[in-house]
């Protein structure tokens, strides 16, 4: 094991996989020459050369089109954006024809392809760059959808998407590209479709993903001294659900909080109550609660940015709140 950078396990991930299958290929604004906006492609271009590592126009819906093109003709490739925030653009060659083509053409057409960049919040940018986009991909069939919380699962679940025959979004986070996390040396896969339990706890279950796992594990911590051993779910992937890991911790600890970053009005939360309530109804001490961000564009003040966003204290008080624990 050592201790690297996420954007180094993103890397990692991408580069052993194309030093394998020479079908992969990486595309994107400014993935080539410059090693990537974020440094996450940093010295690809000199290892797999130009037709591998592929800068592109500002073209969102264009390059999307290319790339699914070229899946459906036999490449594996990664489509790399700047932010989700600007995959809008492209969503009609995601919904419409990647996430459609393997059904609309009787599964004569795979479409093995990445779409990967940041989503969510990464501190003052404002309305149209803060959007968390998981919850819309999600409800998609004919997409997989991770998330990524740290540069283990990083690493591990990017190699899975890579591999896959069918359309993965991989959801990162501008914030989190360089937090340092322990990684192996060795070559190694996390499936697409598990969540992981990322701290064991008896008195309530508390399910996220992205770089809200850093607030709701922060929130342990504090509840911890007050005696409140907190279960802690990340999700990991989106599209298919585990469901089977979040009704059996509802089962063990009778309390539920869903936490995530998007707007409340058909969240990822409102499924995970429904089908909690729906399959642990009868071991339930409280209702099913999730905590969003606010019902409304992000800002730029930021002030504003922490009033909109999730954070540990929170959390604290809703797990108060659900326990009937006065304040």
């Amino acid at each position: 094991m050592r201790e690297i950078q996420f954007r180094e396990a993103l890397r990692e991930a991408m580069s052993e996989e194309m030093r394998k299958d020479d079908r992969i290929f990486l595309m994107g604004e400014e993935v080539a020459e410059y090693n990537g906006a974020y440094k996450v492609s940093q010295g690809m271009l000199d290892e797999f050369g130009p037709k591998r590592i592929i800068d592109t126009p500002i073209a969102e819906l264009g390059f999307t089109g290319i790339g699914v093109g070229a899946a459906m003709n036999g490449l594996r490739p990664i489509v790399e954006y700047m932010t989700w925030n600007f995959a809008v653009l492209a969503f009609d060659q995601i919904v419409n024809n990647a996430a459609k083509m393997y059904n609309m053409s009787g599964g004569q057409y795979h479409v093995p392809i990445v779409f990967r960049g940041a989503s969510g919040s990464a501190g003052q940018l404002a309305a149209t760059h803060s959007q968390s986009f998981e919850n819309w991909l999600a409800n998609v069939p004919g997409l997989k959808v991770v998330s990524l919380s740290c540069p283990y699962d990083a690493k591990g679940l990017l190699k899975s998407a890579i591999i896959d025959d069918d359309p993965v979004c991989v959801m990162e986070s501008e914030l989190m590209y360089g937090d340092k996390g322990m990684v192996p040396e060795e070559e190694y896969y996390i499936p697409i479709g598990k969540a992981d339990i990322k701290r064991v706890g008896k008195d309530v279950t508390l399910i996220s993903f992205g770089k809200m796992m850093k607030v709701v594990l922060a929130a342990a911590e504090e509840l911890a001294k007050d005696g409140i051993e907190a279960e802690v779910i990340d999700l990991m992937t989106l599209r298919p659900i585990d469901y089977d890991t979040l009704v059996q911790s509802a089962k063990k600890t009778n309390r539920v909080l869903f936490v995530e970053e998007s707007w409340p009005l058909a969240g990822m939360g409102s499924e995970i109550a429904y089908h909690i309530q729906r399959y642990a109804f009868d071991y339930l001490d409280a209702p099913v609660m999730r905590l969003t961000g606010e019902d409304v564009p992000m800002s730029y003040a930021p002030t504003l940015v922490d009033a909109f966003l999730p954070n540990p204290s929170k959390v604290i008080q809703r797990v108060k709140d659900l326990m009937y624990i006065k304040v």
